[in-house]
């Protein structure tokens, strides 16, 4: 999760200011790279749920992994839209593959095991290499390196980070056999609410996720301190799946689901209208504590309305989610570059968190 999603990701939103004033790109072409990515991110969603009987998952995960590591890199050479349009489309798709087969299989064997809990470990993943790009990128911004060297120097971590999966995740042992049960039936009408639901939190995030340092660059009190802003939501993504997935314990997960977004929804209208220090620091805080939580939160939501097809659903999930993702960008790229502010495309995104905060409190789960 670190590899694919905290940096391959993710990267991309402290490198991007640097990047679009090497390339002289404007704010909706800098939207459109983003989209991209999504875009990829949303087919690698629809092919991890649509296919079958995947065999040595292990040897996929690994692949999708190398691939996410080596178009992270790629991103060095790129000299114009095009290149960069395609390795952003690859690395989404690979980042989606390891996020649903991973995420489908570490929730499942630990349910199995009754430490579903210790799921929050691997969302955790996220914020960590979060942190590890926002001190990466930092420490080259100091060296006097470019935005190209941050590129390679993520696409490097990730190999390293790969190189670790390799040595600390074994094959999994033949899978016992089991006696066949009947199938839970899936509860269609809450899935569909909760579709719904995750499509709008991706749009209601990913406009802050992405140009948030473009946000504090344009804070003359903010500027100068601009890196701890993107650190400050990778550390605060590192703890909150444990504390999203508890609160759901105790007020059930849609409930738990609904109060992220409104705290998510307080984070990014924090960012529109409050642009001094504390202001970005508190939309970095509320978006980095709440965005994984959201996002684990509702796959464990889809794997216990349909118990039967996780996997499957998890991938329709992060399809809706992707398509979120991918509007999210363009919208707030070009509604920058015509109104010459966030303001109103950060309003939208309010508006769709609240929306999704709605929607969840109609399908209340009993627990994470």
């Amino acid at each position: 999760m670190a590899v694919a999603v905290g940096i391959g990701r993710f990267v991309y939103t402290p490198i991007l200011p640097p990047m679009a004033y090497g390339l002289h790109l404007t704010t909706g072409e800098a939207g459109l790279i983003a989209s991209a990515n999504f875009a990829g991110y949303l087919a690698g969603a629809v092919a991890a749920a649509s296919a079958r009987g995947i065999g040595h998952p292990r040897a996929w995960l690994v692949v999708a992994l190398a691939v996410s590591a080596v178009t992270t890199g790629l991103m060095a050479w790129v000299d114009g839209l095009p290149a960069a349009l395609l390795w952003r489309f690859l690395g989404g798709a690979a980042s989606a593959y390891v996020l649903v087969l991973s995420s489908a299989l570490v929730l499942e064997r630990l349910a199995a095991t009754g430490h579903a809990a210790l799921s929050a470990v691997h969302f955790s993943g996220v914020g960590v290499g979060i942190a590890c790009s926002a001190l990466l990128t930092w420490g080259l911004a100091a060296a006097g390196f470019g935005w190209r060297a941050m590129w390679l120097g993520s696409g490097l971590l990730s190999i390293a980070g790969l190189a670790a999966v390799m040595v600390l995740v074994p094959p999994a042992p033949p899978a016992a056999p089991r006696a066949a049960a009947a199938p839970k039936q899936a509860a269609g009408g809450r899935l569909k609410l909760l579709t719904a639901a995750y499509g709008l939190f991706g749009f209601g995030y990913v406009i802050t996720a992405t140009f948030i340092v473009v946000i504090v660059r344009g804070s003359p009190q903010a500027a100068p301190i601009e890196p701890l802003f993107w650190l400050a939501v990778g550390l605060a993504a590192i703890p909150s799946v444990a504390l999203w997935v508890a609160w759901g314990q105790r007020i059930g997960v849609m409930g738990a689901f609904a109060v992220a977004c409104l705290v998510e929804a307080a984070g990014v209208l924090a960012s529109a209208v409050w642009p001094g220090i504390v202001g970005l620091l508190v939309a970095s805080i509320l978006l980095g504590g709440t965005f994984m939580g959201l996002t684990a939160l509702g796959l464990i939501a889809a794997r216990d309305l349909a118990p039967a097809d996780a996997r499957r659903w998890v991938g329709v999930l992060t399809s809706a989610f992707g398509l979120g993702q991918i509007v999210g960008p363009v919208v707030a790229g070009y509604g920058f570059d015509l109104t010459g502010s966030f303001f109103l495309p950060s309003m939208l995104a309010v508006a769709a968190l609240v929306t999704s905060a709605t929607l969840s409190l109609g399908i209340g789960l009993r627990k994470a």
